[in-house]
């Protein structure tokens, strides 16, 4: 019996087809679930006394932080710039005072099709191994935290040209739970003209449990 040379080429394309997709299912499912579960992790420290930026009262009545639903449509690879002259710089806090931060790099990237940037910035202590990104979104005020949130990048190595910029982890700073705190205030170059709708939600709206 002879066999068709060109249904053998397209058994084998979707063969290939199917593994690629499986492994896309299977990275998301994986993802989808550390997520989960450093959620999950987080509540559980809110409900302690040890560490938790809420008060007695507050942890009495705690359920559970309000996030987004994932999207990796949020999960971005952005180009990267370091700054070859690493200013330091001055960030105001709630509080009127201020930290020591590097002006460290800039990541450009795009969300919605929207060209967009965000500035880098490493504590100046030299402690941090994480680079830090205060940012304020158009969702700042409605369905997030008003004053922004935050978020942490590993630092990239010696010659990387990108860097992931994953927002279903943006954090509120301990300031959306607790006037008794002083917190960074994002700088005006950190302010995204689009919503990004992952990440931590305000502590007081009612929105999806995750």
């Amino acid at each position: 019996m002879r066999v068709n040379s060109k249904l053998l080429i397209g058994l084998g394309l979707l063969l290939i087809l199917g593994y690629f997709l499986q492994d896309i299912v299977f990275n998301d499912n994986d993802y989808f679930l550390r997520l989960r579960k450093a959620r999950q992790e987080k509540n559980a420290g809110f409900r302690r006394a040890a560490n938790s930026p809420l008060d007695q009262k507050q942890r009495d009545g705690f359920d559970s932080l309000r996030y987004f639903a994932p999207d990796r449509a949020y999960r971005v690879e952005a180009q990267l710039e370091r700054f070859a002259k690493q200013d330091t710089v001055l960030m105001p806090l709630t509080d009127g005072k201020a930290d020591k931060y590097l002006r460290w790099g800039r990541a450009a990237f795009e969300v919605n099709q929207q060209p967009q940037q965000l500035t880098l910035f490493l504590k100046a202590d030299g402690q941090d191994s994480t680079l830090f990104i205060p940012f304020t979104d158009k969702t700042n005020g409605f369905s997030s935290y008003g004053g922004g949130r935050y978020l942490d990048a590993a630092l990239p190595g010696k010659d990387s040209k990108e860097i992931e910029l994953d927002f279903n982890q943006a954090y509120n700073p301990f300031c959306a739970y607790n006037n008794g705190y002083a917190c960074p205030v994002p700088p005006a170059d950190n302010r995204l003209a689009v919503e990004i709708r992952a990440g931590e939600q305000d502590f007081h709206d009612h929105a999806e449990h995750e």
